[in-house]
């Protein structure tokens, strides 16, 4: 059993308060690690998003271990096959080859072909300068009836440029083509999560006889291929903001960036860009049209904050002066949360997180004058692994990370936004915070499992 020695850690470079913090980076880079708390969907969950569409790894053993356990692990296993890349084929210079040939004898064992192969090319074939057009040319040459996802899983890269998350966010809509435009219909690209039915955005949709498609909700190949007749095409989540950008560009159509927001007028605002769109589509825009658009918008608006009020001041009344906690992973807008929870009277202690966004750039600043002493915890930096965890008191977590982190038993079991957007958003955030409050989970059981949302048999 091993036994930690010398006296207390210090906490100095893992954990800091905003008005000593840094922005965009608080604290400085080093050695890494990787907590328990695995609920964030990883380029193996993202990609299984395709309907039809089956995976195909080509690395080394070392690298094929995680993806292969994710796929496992949420059961489909089926759909994920892969290629063993050894020592010999890179001496031998014949990486397109093996490459070529791994993926032609999976194919051919198969019974039934994917409409889509979503092929992963590593670290490997950037070093070796492999030949990747060749690659895929001969693929589809052999598989006429397939389409060729061009995919990459080379982490190397990943602090230069796009990330490969962002780029299997773009990869995935590649086989889309503009082919005609279905009227009335909108598009939600580059998300992991059907956007919530009551959200802001679908509920305007509706009202205006519109219909949102999204990759989640796809069951077949026809349906993902009708992904590409939207009118325009909305992304909310930061890392589909690239690919929507490219998709849109291709197929000529409009792209509204609308990123969740805990800030009225931010969700205000961009309610008007998505108003405005809607009204370009149905008639030629006058002043007449902007009026309407600028009356129906803050009717809509002034309720709704009605509503958001309410029920802040509900989730206080029961969570009360409870230390609160909260993580990068429950909503990418971390800091945006803390400030909207402190403006409205919770004790917010903590923010988890490892970089702050340009995005939050503002309410960096705001946090910063208004609530220096709010303290900030890296969350893959070394010492976090033994920094003390539990504390007497009730804690109140909202992040699988802030979870973990803070030894709570009482959180809120979310990522990624999970599909909550705008007004009704922060209502479902509070909600969740009081259910959170009143009702204590298995912290060691629930964040464990891979892929949040995702079916899981562990």
């Amino acid at each position: 059993m091993l036994k930690r020695v010398g006296g207390e850690i210090d906490p100095e470079g893992a954990v800091t308060t905003i008005g000593e913090a840094d922005f965009p980076v608080p604290f400085p880079t080093g050695l890494e690690f990787n907590s328990p708390a695995h609920g964030n969907w990883n380029i193996v969950h993202t990609g299984m998003l395709m309907p039809e569409a089956i995976q195909i790894y080509v690395c080394a053993d070392n690298c094929m271990r995680g993806v292969v356990l994710t796929a496992a692990e949420m059961n489909a296993a089926e759909r994920f096959s892969f290629v063993i890349v050894e020592e010999e084929n890179l001496l031998n210079g014949n990486l397109e080859d093996v490459t070529i040939e791994g993926v032609t004898d999976v194919l051919k064992k198969l019974e039934k072909k994917p409409k889509a192969v979503l092929l992963f090319t590593v670290c490997l074939h950037h070093f070796l300068g492999c030949d990747l057009e060749l690659v895929y040319g001969e693929l589809e040459a052999r598989f006429p009836e397939i389409v060729f996802v061009r995919c990459y899983m080379d982490p190397i890269m990943q602090k230069h440029g796009a990330t490969p998350d962002q780029k299997l966010r773009k990869a995935i809509y590649d086989p889309l083509t503009a082919g005609y435009i279905d009227k009335k219909t909108v598009t939600l690209v580059g998300s992991d999560f059907v956007l919530d039915k009551n959200s802001d955005i679908k509920r305007l949709l509706k009202n205006k006889g519109y219909t949102l498609r999204e990759i989640p909700a796809c069951k077949n190949w026809e349906e993902y291929q009708c992904l590409g007749a939207g009118e325009f095409f909305i992304s909310c989540y930061p890392p589909a903001k690239y690919g929507a950008e490219m998709l849109a560009e291709r197929l000529n159509r409009k792209h509204l960036y609308l990123p969740g927001s805990f800030d009225y007028g931010e969700i205000k605002e961009e309610l008007r860009k998505l108003l405005q769109e809607l009204q370009m589509g149905q008639e030629q825009e006058n002043i007449s049209d902007i009026k309407t658009i600028s009356e129906e918008l803050e009717a809509f608006c002034k309720r709704e904050i009605i509503f958001c009020e309410a029920a802040a001041g509900h989730a206080k009344a029961i969570i009360g002066d409870t230390s609160i906690v909260l993580d990068y992973l429950y909503h990418p807008r971390p800091l945006g949360l803390a400030g909207f929870l402190l403006k409205h009277g919770f004790h917010v202690t903590t923010v988890y997180l490892d970089s702050v966004s340009p995005e939050e750039k503002n309410v960096f600043d705001w946090l910063k004058i208004h609530h220096p002493d709010l303290e900030l915890c890296a969350t893959i930096q070394a010492k976090m692994r033994v920094l003390p965890r539990h504390t007497e008191e009730k804690v109140l977590a909202i992040g699988q990370k802030a979870a973990w982190f803070s030894g709570s038993s009482y959180f809120v079991n979310m990522v990624q936004g999970g599909g909550l957007w705008g007004f009704d958003g922060i209502r479902r955030t509070l909600e969740l915070m009081t259910e959170a409050f009143l009702e204590e989970k298995d912290p060691e059981d629930l964040i464990i499992r891979k892929g949040w949302g995702c079916e899981s048999c562990i």
